[in-house]
C-alpha cells in the first residue's frame, strides 16, 4: 500500500490558513516585516486582487521581478507552449533557448562595451553572484578578498552576504569568504553639504584611490604593485539602499582607478537590468565597461527561477573554466530560457527604452509636485522608472521610519478612496534608514495607472500623517 499525501477536500479559509502557516511554515523564508502578511490569489498587469476582490496597485512588482506586468500575455503564451513542447530536459543536454539566449545576450555586450564574452546561467539572483565570485577568484590566482559599497546588496547565500553591507545577514551565520572591504556610495542628499552631486561622486573616488596610495593603507604591494583584492562589486543604482542613483562621472572615475591595480568590475543588475532604468542594463548610463555583468529577476516576468552571469572571454572561456566548474539542476531550463528570450524580443521590436524613460519622467515630475506639498518628502529622485522618495519628519531631512512602516501597513488595507474607486496600494520599503519608498512599478504602466499612483501617496500621506 502506497503513502498519500492529504490534501484539504474543501477551500480553506483564511483563518485557518494563518494558522497552519505559523505552525508549519518557516518564517526564514517569508520576512514577517508585518504582523499579518496579505494573502493574494489573483494579479493582472499593475494590479493584485486579494479573496474580496480587492485591487492594489502594485509599486514594487515582485521586487522588480515583474517588469512587463503581471501575466504578460505574450510571455504566459511562451511558457504555456514550452509547457506543451519541452518544459524539462537536464542541464547536462542543450536546448535552443538556452544557446539562443547566452548569444543574444552575449551578442548585445559586445555591440555596446566591444569586449567578447560568454553567458552562465543559474537559478536566482544570489546564485549568480555566487557562480562571480567563483569566476573572479579563479581568474585571480584565488584572492578572496572584494570591494563592495556601502549599503550595497548582493544576496543572502554565504557568499554573497559577504559583499553585501548589512551585517544582519551574516551576524548568526557568518560566511564562507573574507567580508568586503565597503566603500562609500555617493549618496548625495545625506552627503556632505555644499557639494555638488559631482563633487560629491569626486571626492568618494578619492577617498577610495587612498588607500593605493601606500602600502600601510593595506590594499595594495607597492613593490611588485599587485593589490591584494580582486573586484569590485557594485550596483550601478543602489536597490535595497534605497534607489540610490550616482552622478555620472562617478563611475567612470572609479574605474580609472580600478584599472591601474588590475581589480575587475563586477556589475550587479540583478534589480535594475531589463530595461528598470530604461537600457537593458543600468550600466550604460554610466560609461564604463563590466568585467562581469550578474543578472536576474525580471529576466522571465517572475514566471521561473532564471539568472545569469555573463564575463568577459579570458575570464569563462572553458580553458580556464571548464565543464563543472560550478553547477545547479535547474540552470538554464528551458521554461525559463524561452520566456527570456520573448521578453528580450519583445523589447527589441520598438524602442522600449524611451517608452520607459518617458514614464519614468511622468512618474518622476508627479512624485516632485507632491514634494511641494508635503514636507515630509525629503527626496524624490529617478532614473526610468527606478524611483525614489525619501519619508522624513517635518524638517524634510531627520528620516522617518515609522511614517513610513505606517504608510505600507495603511495601504494594504484596501481602502483607499481615489476619484475612480477603493484601491489599496503596495509600496517598497529600503534605504539605510528605511525610510525610502523605493518605487519599481510594471514597465507596461499607463499615464492613468500613475496619476492613480500620485493620488493615493497623498491619500496615504494625509492620512498618516493626520494619525
Amino acid at each position: 500500500m502506497h503513502d498519500k499525501i492529504l490534501s484539504p477536500v474543501a477551500p480553506v479559509d483564511e483563518a485557518e490558513l494563518r494558522r497552519l502557516e505559523a505552525e508549519y511554515c518557516s518564517y526564514g523564508d517569508t520576512v514577517h516585516y508585518m504582523e499579518e502578511p496579505k494573502f493574494f490569489d489573483g494579479c493582472e498587469g499593475s494590479y493584485m486582487y486579494d479573496a474580496e476582490g480587492r485591487q492594489f496597485l502594485d509599486l514594487q512588482m515582485w521586487y522588480s521581478a515583474v517588469n512587463f506586468g503581471y501575466r504578460n500575455p505574450r510571455l504566459n503564451a511562451v511558457a504555456h507552449r514550452q509547457l506543451d513542447t519541452l518544459p524539462q530536459v537536464a542541464s547536462q543536454y542543450l536546448h535552443r533557448e538556452k544557446v539562443e539566449l547566452a548569444a543574444m545576450i552575449a551578442q548585445d555586450m559586445e555591440r555596446k562595451f566591444g569586449r567578447k564574452g560568454r553567458v552562465h546561467f543559474n537559478v536566482g539572483g544570489a546564485q549568480a553572484v555566487e557562480d562571480s565570485l567563483k569566476l573572479v577568484r579563479n581568474a585571480s590566482n584565488g584572492k578572496q578578498l572584494m570591494f563592495a559599497f556601502e549599503g550595497g546588496y548582493h544576496g543572502r547565500t554565504l557568499g554573497a552576504s559577504a559583499i553585501t553591507s548589512s551585517y544582519r545577514y551574516r551576524r548568526r551565520f557568518g560566511h564562507f569568504s573574507d567580508r568586503a572591504q565597503f566603500i562609500e556610495f555617493p549618496y548625495h542628499f545625506r552627503g556632505p553639504k555644499g557639494m555638488t552631486k559631482e563633487e560629491y561622486g569626486h571626492y568618494c573616488v578619492q577617498k577610495f584611490a587612498r588607500l593605493f596610495e601606500t602600502e600601510y593603507n593595506g590594499v595594495l604591494d607597492i613593490k611588485t604593485g599587485e593589490a591584494e583584492y580582486a573586484a569590485f562589486y557594485i550596483e550601478p543604482i543602489q536597490g535595497t539602499g534605497g534607489y540610490v542613483i550616482p552622478p555620472p562621472n562617478f563611475f567612470i572615475e572609479l574605474k580609472k582607478v580600478l584599472d591601474q591595480h588590475g581589480i575587475k568590475l563586477v556589475v550587479d543588475e540583478i534589480q535594475m537590468g531589463m530595461y528598470r532604468t530604461g537600457k537593458l542594463w543600468s550600466i550604460e548610463h554610466f560609461g564604463v565597461q563590466p568585467d562581469v555583468l550578474v543578472f536576474g529577476k525580471a529576466l522571465t516576468n517572475g514566471l521561473n527561477p532564471l539568472s545569469g552571469v555573463w564575463a568577459r572571454e579570458e575570464l569563462i572561456n572553458p580553458g580556464i573554466f571548464p565543464p563543472g566548474s560550478t553547477h545547479s539542476t535547474f540552470n538554464s531550463n528551458p521554461l525559463g530560457t524561452s520566456v527570456a528570450l520573448e521578453a528580450l524580443k519583445m523589447t527589441s521590436e520598438v524602442d522600449y527604452g524611451a517608452a520607459v524613460m518617458e514614464k519614468g519622467a511622468y512618474f518622476l515630475k508627479g512624485l516632485q509636485e507632491l514634494q511641494k506639498r508635503w514636507p515630509q518628502i525629503g527626496d524624490v529622485d529617478g532614473l526610468g522608472l527606478a524611483l525614489r522618495c525619501e519619508i522624513c519628519q517635518e524638517d524634510g531631512f531627520t528620516p522617518n521610519k515609522a511614517l513610513l512602516d505606517l504608510m505600507a501597513d495603511e495601504g494594504m488595507k484596501g481602502d483607499l478612496v481615489a476619484k475612480s474607486g477603493a484601491y489599496g496600494l503596495i509600496l517598497d520599503v529600503g534605504g539605510y534608514y528605511k525610510n525610502v519608498i523605493t518605487l519599481a512599478p510594471s514597465l507596461e504602466i499607463t499615464h492613468e495607472e500613475i496619476d492613480l499612483a500620485i493620488e493615493l501617496l497623498d491619500i496615504l500621506l494625509r492620512r498618516c500623517t493626520a494619525a
